[in-house]
């Protein structure tokens, strides 16, 4: 059995997708990597938690049928939704589905992720993506400047 590692540097911007369509994997990866995000998959459920666990990514993508004939057995989908919001602060986390009105807030709620977008639309995730990744960054500065300031030792909460 060979081992696939890939090493990732401080630089990287990783990013985990988890889909079962083949054509909406294509397009979302190289979308991806046209963006600069050094990109893995996860084939099942386990290993998707797998992935997660070992690696702080920064994207991650999900299509709401992974591995399931509802959203209801997507258990990748439920993993994430079970996390804590600190062991998955990290990373900007999308759903697309066949149902999903794109970045309606309500329904990334719903689903405790950050965007939901309509796959008709993944013809433009590249700008999907840049819009997620800026709401994301807008909507946890200063959470993240308060953290910093704190782990160094020079704010008063």
């Amino acid at each position: 059995m060979s081992a696939n590692i890939e090493f990732l540097s401080a630089t990287d911007k990783p990013a985990l997708l988890a889909f079962s369509t083949p054509e909406w994997l294509d397009t979302t990866k190289t979308a991806l990597q046209e963006l600069g995000y050094k990109v893995h998959t996860a084939a099942t459920h386990s290993d998707f938690n797998v992935r997660f666990s070992q690696v702080r990514y920064q994207m991650v993508i999900v299509e709401e049928l992974f591995g399931a004939n509802v959203p209801a057995e997507n258990l990748t989908l439920k993993s994430l939704q079970q996390m804590s919001m600190s062991q998955r602060r990290h990373a900007t986390v999308l759903l697309i589905g066949t149902g999903f009105q794109t970045f309606a807030p309500m329904e990334a709620f719903q689903n405790s992720v950050h965007a939901v977008i309509n796959s008709s639309e993944l013809f433009m995730l590249k700008q999907l993506v840049e819009k997620a990744v800026s709401d994301n960054d807008s909507f946890l500065r200063s959470f993240r400047e308060v953290q910093a300031r704190v782990f160094s030792g020079g704010a008063k909460v």
